[in-house]
């Protein structure tokens, strides 16, 4: 058990190390000497997003990734869905992973934005100070939902394991790059890849407009479900919400809290919308 708790943690911190020097190198060339001041004033929920990864990396990724990802024969696969896989190329392959992927990945962030799951998923949006480690955001049961619902569909569906592989990377990355504080809506890309600027408008502190851009890497799902929203009249809104930011213990503690429940019981037009 303690050797996987360690490698799980050496996995994190070799994953996080790089991308640590190439989003300070990003945030170097565009605040230059405005950097100071954004660090100081994100310091205390990057803490907070650190403590939040290292929980989520020594006991979510252990105890639902890894079986997840080693005890894969186990699971029921069709065969005609896992030979139809086998027969397309590649490139075909990788992107298949990942549509399927963001369309998982898709509806379950929109079910957390119900009264009920909000209180899970609040804890993602209470940066007021977006930096690239506000994915790493999540509570513990947050990062277990979507570890099951966004990998588990395409294991079921037969995907090859080296594609799901890479669709898991390349999603990964992206997820890091869209929670960048860099106000970029990628132009004519934007329509298709989810910007920085259109994901800081799903994370504005209006409850109204958080209910859009959905989508972690793509855009299609938002397109065909009508919620994709052009970031372009909000770039660098303000973001966070109602109840607050706090730190790793009072992020952890949040979900437990009478009054979230309440609210879900009861549900208001303070609600995030879903």
């Amino acid at each position: 058990m303690i050797e996987t708790l360690l490698e799980a943690l050496r996995t994190e911190i070799g994953n996080v190390a790089p991308l640590a020097v190439l989003f300070g190198a990003l945030a170097y060339v565009t605040k230059r000497d405005a950097l100071v001041a954004a660090v100081r004033r994100a310091r205390p929920e990057i803490v907070t997003n650190l403590v939040l990864l290292l929980v989520n990396a020594l006991i979510v990724v252990p105890l639902i990734a890894v079986p997840i990802l080693t005890g894969h024969s186990l699971l029921p696969r069709a065969g005609v869905l896992v030979v139809f896989w086998e027969q397309v190329p590649a490139w075909a392959a990788i992107l298949g992973a990942i549509v399927l992927m963001e369309f998982a990945a898709y509806w379950r962030h929109r079910l957390e934005h119900i009264p009920m799951l909000w209180p899970v998923h609040a804890t993602h949006h209470a940066d007021e100070a977006m930096n690239w480690l506000s994915v790493r955001r999540k509570h513990p049961l947050g990062e277990a939902i979507a570890l099951l619902i966004d990998n588990l569909a395409v294991i079921l569906l037969g995907l090859p394991f080296w594609a799901i592989g890479v669709g898991l990377l390349l999603r990964s990355w992206w997820g890091y790059f869209i929670h960048a504080d860099v106000p970029w809506t990628l132009g004519i890309f934007g329509k298709v890849l989810i910007s920085p600027a259109a994901h800081r408008l799903h994370h504005i502190r209006d409850e109204e407009l958080m209910g859009s851009n959905y989508g972690n890497m793509l855009t299609l799902w938002d397109q065909v479900f009508g919620t994709y929203v052009d970031p372009k009249p909000y770039v660098n809104c303000e973001t966070g919400i109602a109840e607050g930011t706090r730190d790793a213990l009072g992020e952890l503690a949040r979900p437990f809290e009478a009054r979230y429940w309440r609210k879900a019981a009861a549900p208001s037009a303070e609600q995030p919308a879903g």
